[in-house]
């Protein structure tokens, strides 16, 4: 189950459907990879076909990333079976 957003924008198109703040060309993209970490119980669920899904390191330890488009992630921690601090970022 997704808790918490970072985005306000990811949280305004998860709850409301409203795309037009998002940063990228896909919403039905963005809106199955939300679909499936709302379902997840662990991070690792999101390791499917061409989502790319990776932990990140550095300062980002303890987070993941899967693919959304182009440059962009949908990024996000992980506390008990909950994603946390979703957000939806280029950090290359």
């Amino acid at each position: 189950m997704i808790r918490s957003f970072r985005s306000k924008a990811l949280r305004r198109f998860a709850e409301k459907g409203d795309p037009s703040k998002l940063s990228v060309q896909n919403p039905d993209r963005i809106r199955r990879i939300l679909a499936r970490l709302d379902a997840a119980r662990r991070p690792e669920d999101m390791n499917a076909p061409g989502y790319r899904f990776h932990a990140l390191k550095g300062a980002a330890r303890g987070r993941y990333a899967v693919d959304a488009s182009g440059n962009w992630r949908i990024t996000f921690g992980w506390d008990g079976e909950d994603a946390i601090d979703v957000d939806l970022e280029d950090y290359h």
